[in-house]
């Protein structure tokens, strides 16, 4: 089978990001975004999706604050992901999963679709050091987008509203459903679409 892997360098006037992608890793990661609840977030989406992955980001945190780099990260790694995927050829196209942390629980439904799209239920939580729940959906929205995927998330939050708590499940879950979306069934011969294109 011919490498599913891409890297992505992007660079603007308010971020210098490189992502490094293997999709048919063994979940081994080296991520630096900046933001350390985000970096801990993508080893678990690494980790539980068996993808390699290496992000290496710098961007405005201190002089401005962390929006730049939190939704450029997500927009870098949708292109990678879509780069490494190719055509598209063979790949189940569609993933979700449904994962527990405590009492909180994620559901994240994927279908690699050409057509970017996400949509979130959840409740709002309020910032937990630089970080919030609005900042996750601007990540997922980006990532949704520059991959071509219909993403939706529904979380049960925690009673507790921790943003640890909540966001680890939904990571989780989005790596082992678009693990199981990107995989190869060999039975599929071609693009899995009756259009016999997926754009």
């Amino acid at each position: 089978m011919k490498k599913r892997t891409a890297t992505i360098k992007r660079k603007t006037k308010e971020t210098d990001i490189t992502v490094k992608l293997n999709i048919d890793g063994t979940g081994k990661t080296k991520i630096n975004t900046g933001i350390g609840i985000l970096d801990h977030m993508l080893e678990l989406f690494a980790f539980h999706g068996l993808f390699d992955l290496k992000i290496q980001a710098k961007g405005d945190v201190k002089k401005i604050d962390i929006h730049h780099t939190n939704e450029d990260v997500g927009i870098v790694l949708g292109e990678a992901f879509k780069k490494a995927l190719g055509d598209k050829e063979s790949i189940k196209r569609f993933g979700s999963a449904s994962v527990p942390m405590e009492d909180a629980v994620a559901n994240v439904t994927v279908d690699v679709s050409g057509r970017g799209f996400f949509k979130e239920k959840s409740f709002s939580f309020t910032y937990q050091g630089e970080y919030s729940f609005d900042y996750a959906n601007h990540f997922f929205e980006a990532f949704a987008k520059k991959l071509e995927i219909n993403l939706n998330i529904d979380l049960f939050p925690s009673s507790n509203h921790d943003l640890h708590t909540n966001l680890e499940p939904v990571f989780k879950a989005l790596g082992l459903a678009l693990d199981q979306a990107t995989q190869v069934d060999p039975r599929r011969k071609g693009i899995p679409s009756t259009k016999g294109v997926i754009d």
